[in-house]
């Protein structure tokens, strides 16, 4: 951003503003593009601005002089294209687009408006926890998903066994104490 000083209707000076991209943003939108996730940027800055600092990291998406109330209307617009959207923000501007998100991230150094809003609030000020977060809920779905196979194959197996039948074939049967140790085990 340009600000520009004048004294008496003439420029004595130009200040230039600009926010610091943080040292590890770029390795988090590459370690995010490694996971099959596609990045916006969603900003109140100028068009040129955001879309250098979306080059600089690179970022897939930019929509640029979005004013604070509209970044709602950004996530609403990529969820009816399909897409599942999670946001990252920090601020008050960001509250309701992080609710509105299928998964709102709040930076931890950030507002507590948005902290409120989060699903998911980082606690240290690195987007590499962003795809720190995504591996992990992957991970615990994946396990979630292979406790509940393992459970069901195991009932499916020794449910009937417990109900006796293998009683008929060679007298055998499972003690309710014994299936109780054999489901705390499966768990």
């Amino acid at each position: 951003t340009l600000i520009y000083v004048q004294h008496n209707k003439r420029i004595i000076g130009i200040i230039a503003l600009a926010d610091r991209i943080k040292e590890d943003s770029r390795e988090a939108i590459q370690k995010l593009h490694a996971l099959g996730i596609r990045t916006g940027l969603i900003s109140g800055d100028n068009r040129v601005a955001a879309a250098a600092v979306a080059a600089h990291v690179g970022i897939d998406e930019v929509e640029a002089e979005v004013q604070p109330a509209d970044k709602i209307s950004a996530v609403k617009r990529w969820q009816e294209k399909g897409l599942r959207v999670g946001m990252v923000g920090d601020g008050i501007n960001d509250a309701p687009a992080l609710a509105q998100a299928d998964i709102g991230i709040a930076i931890g150094s950030g507002t507590d408006v948005a902290k409120e809003t989060g699903d998911v609030v980082l606690v240290k000020n690195s987007l590499l926890d962003v795809e720190r977060s995504i591996r992990l809920g992957r991970k615990t779905l994946r396990t979630i998903k292979e406790n509940f196979f393992w459970a069901l194959f195991y009932n499916v197996l020794m449910i009937p066994v417990a109900a006796g039948i293998l009683y008929p074939v060679n007298g055998l049967t499972l003690k309710p104490e014994w299936a109780c140790i054999a489901m705390w085990f499966s768990s």
